[in-house]
């Protein structure tokens, strides 16, 4: 639907009081959330207040909400949990605690607040909203405030963002700090991997998740656990027999490793508690394996948080800020969340009472409802996680007769492993025969193809690189020996993993000693997207990208920027570049350019990041992004392979457009796309899409920088409903 654009500059928060609190579990990305909301909030010329403590800080007043700088939130973005604290709050339970803190918002002139935290805390932000008018009236009764202060201050605003690490609320894809608590936990299991393969043990790995077993479930997605336990999917009757079985078979299988993951709020389907313990005496009672407990605990809190959580948790702040400025008398509480790659606002009590409704079904033992109420993604996760990690009896798989090929072309990338592996177990499963290509389309040439059988990909999620190997030879110089080893080992279809150059790993954070300004130089060919999301993440002052042309003059303007910025208490600063932005302002022009005007204000240094960027363990949105997607496209191409399949010459005649598909995120939806439409929609010259979705985000960037820009926020501002959210399509959450 065409529509005219909406710039968030008509909008003004002058005259407003905007107060931002943390509460409840703190989570990684909270600090992220709360600079986003002051920095937009005083962008836009409203008063900004910290309340420390969260609820019990509002209902202690004083000191405890103070009017904050746009210095005040510094070097937060990359701290871990929350520097305006969080505490559980009994006083704000009672009607008399609400009162008090109502008094010391209108004291303020606070009628904007931005709640971070979990349902509880936002529930709690509720009601407070329902009852505010008639706590004015009670406060003007005690003559504690006059007849004025209840007219002027006759309505609260308030906007949510859910700060969990559980990822237990709904309508939203991702929480903040599930991500960083996912890294947590990855690291602990690819650590306990190498000690575990020395001595042929059984870990038990225990994981937060007391009501919800989102984070056991995708960290055994992400490296591949013999057996999950989650609230929402108790295992059925004899589950102990079933595993013990599994385990005994992946040892002969030679695998010296066996992972199991456990939620701490894990049940049976009596609803009876399953635990870690349990579960080691077991597997040592019955198959005598050396078993040890891990309980990760508060360590899942902990850390640096992630690049993922820096950008969501800045998004949100934005999107939050700009809710509250449009919010009328008669808008309900909302949340802000994230569905696929936009940022959506959600009624906060819709939310609440889907949350609660989950907790309801697993009560009452209705299990596959509580799974499909978790939302489209979760359900989608653990139904990749059984069809992965069970393989059933070959005598019970169908057989197609179909033979695929996998191979990984273009600039390795972490992640490509989980692919290939989600990739070679879906298509067993759908009953074809799996082939391996070794060095993309020039080993295809050279007929460097076999079989690939299920316990071949084992343990291949955490790998980084490509194990098959690949190369960036396009195929045009080898199309027909291609063709030749096609027909040669049968092959009815491809699975291409790779691309223009895909990588999606950059966490880059600068902070630096006194008066220094970094230049870092990013990967990407002519695609700004890790220079772009990087700085977003990294809090930087710029980053030039190819997609958005500059000059000498925008380098001068950046450079009298962070001249200013350093006469303030903020005296570090941080610039992003592309490799290939601009052929003449290299990374060397820009750090002597910087370095020479700098003089005697602050000094320069600068770090080209090279292939490192593409080394590494992949990330835990990396392993699940490349699982779930490969999954999907296996599942395509099976059928597309039953579709065209003609029985009576026993050929597949797949020759129309639709049969060649790129398999990508479009908005909020996975998207199979015809090669064929891609055509006019790439720039071929350069490697890259025509329209980049993340450019919307840029301005953010730049906002955040304390740049005056113009943003289009013609997504914003539409409120809708849980139900309304995309169902059919698996979004791009992990």
């Amino acid at each position: 639907m065409d529509h005219q654009p909406k710039f968030f500059e008509n909008l003004s928060g002058a005259g407003k009081a905007i107060a931002v609190l943390t509460s409840g579990g703190d989570a990684q990305g909270m600090n992220a959330a709360v600079r986003a909301v002051v920095r937009m909030g005083i962008y836009v010329n409203a008063k900004v207040y910290f309340i420390y403590e969260g609820y019990q800080g509002m209902v202690d007043g004083g000191d405890n909400i103070v009017e904050v700088s746009w210095e005040s939130v510094s070097s937060i973005l990359q701290v871990g949990g929350t520097v305006i604290g969080s505490a559980r709050c009994k006083p704000f339970r009672t009607r008399e605690g609400r009162l008090q803190a109502a008094f010391n918002l209108v004291q303020r002139g606070i009628t904007n607040l931005c709640v971070i935290g979990g349902d509880g805390s936002l529930t709690g932000a509720n009601l407070f909203r329902e009852e505010w008018s008639g706590l004015l009236e009670e406060l003007a009764q005690k003559g504690k405030i006059d007849a004025e202060a209840v007219k002027k201050y006759a309505y609260l605003n308030i906007v949510g963002m859910v700060g969990s690490i559980d990822n237990d609320f709904c309508g939203t894809d991702m929480t903040i700090g599930t991500d960083s608590a996912l890294h947590r936990i990855i690291e602990v299991v690819d650590a306990i991997m190498t000690t575990a393969q020395s001595h042929q043990r059984t870990f038990v790995l225990e994981v937060m998740g007391r009501h919800c077993g989102y984070l056991a479930l995708v960290s055994a997605l992400a490296c591949g656990a013999d057996w999950v336990f989650i609230p929402e999917y108790p295992p059925e009757e004899g589950w102990e027999d079933s595993m013990c079985v599994k385990l005994s078979e992946n040892r002969a299988r030679k695998k010296r490793l066996n992972i199991i993951i456990v939620a701490e709020g894990a049940i049976d389907c009596h609803n009876k508690p399953i635990t870690s313990e349990k579960v080691k005496d077991l597997v040592v009672q019955r198959l005598g394996f050396d078993t040890r407990v891990t309980i990760l605990g508060h360590v899942q809190r902990g850390g640096t948080p992630s690049a993922f959580d820096r950008i969501l948790a800045s998004r949100m702040g934005v999107e939050a800020v700009l809710a509250l400025l449009e919010a009328t008398p008669d808008t309900p509480a909302c949340v802000v969340s994230l569905s696929g790659n936009q940022a959506v606002r959600l009624p906060l009590m819709e939310c609440v009472q889907m949350t609660q409704e989950v907790q309801k079904a697993m009560d009452e033992g209705r299990f596959l409802e509580a799974v499909r109420l978790r939302g489209r993604s979760f359900e989608n996760n653990l139904n990749t996680y059984k069809l992965l990690s069970h393989k059933k009896p070959d005598a019970e798989l169908p057989k197609t007769n179909f033979n695929v090929a996998v191979l990984n072309v273009g600039a390795p990338a972490a992640g490509m492993n989980a692919a290939v592996r989600a990739a070679v177990r879906v298509g067993m499963t759908e009953g074809h025969k799996i082939f391996a290509v070794i060095d993309g389309f020039e080993g295809f040439a050279r007929g460097k193809i076999k079989e690939i059988s299920w316990g071949d990909v084992g343990g291949w999620t955490g790998q980084g690189g490509s194990i098959l190997g690949t190369k960036r030879t396009l195929p045009a110089k080898y199309l027909e020996k291609i063709a030749d080893q096609m027909r040669t080992n049968n092959i009815n279809a491809l699975m291409v993993i790779g691309g223009f150059e895909t990588c999606d790993r950059i966490k880059q954070s600068a902070s630096g000693t006194k008066r220094r300004v970094f230049i870092i130089e990013t990967m990407g060919g002519y695609c700004g997207y890790l220079a772009n999301m990087g700085a977003l993440a990294a809090g930087a002052d710029a980053a030039y990208i190819f997609e958005e042309q500059f000059d000498i003059r925008e380098l001068q303007a950046n450079v009298e920027h962070l001249t200013e910025k350093m006469k303030t208490s903020i005296q570090r600063g941080l610039v992003l570049r592309n490799e290939n932005c601009n052929e003449n302002y290299t990374t060397d022009f820009i750090y002597q350019l910087y370095s020479e005007e700098g003089k005697g204000v602050f000094d320069c240094r600068k770090n080209v990041l090279g292939h490192m960027q593409q080394g590494g363990a992949p990330s835990p949105f990396d392993r699940n992004f490349g699982t779930k997607i490969s999954a999907k496209a296996m599942q395509w191409i099976s059928k597309k392979l039953k579709e065209t399949y003609r029985k009576g010459a026993g050929k597949v005649f797949a020759n129309t457009d639709d049969s060649v598909c790129l398999l990508g995120m479009r908005r909020r939806n996975l998207v199979f796309q015809p090669v064929a439409e891609l055509k006019s929609e790439t720039d071929f010259v350069h490697r890259i899409p025509k329209e980049q979705w993340w450019l919307k985000l840029r301005p953010l960037m730049k906002i955040l920088a304390k740049y005056k820009t113009s943003y289009d926020v013609s997504d914003s501002g539409q409120l809708e409903h849980v139900a309304m959210l995309p169902k059919e399509a698996e979004t791009g959450a992990i």
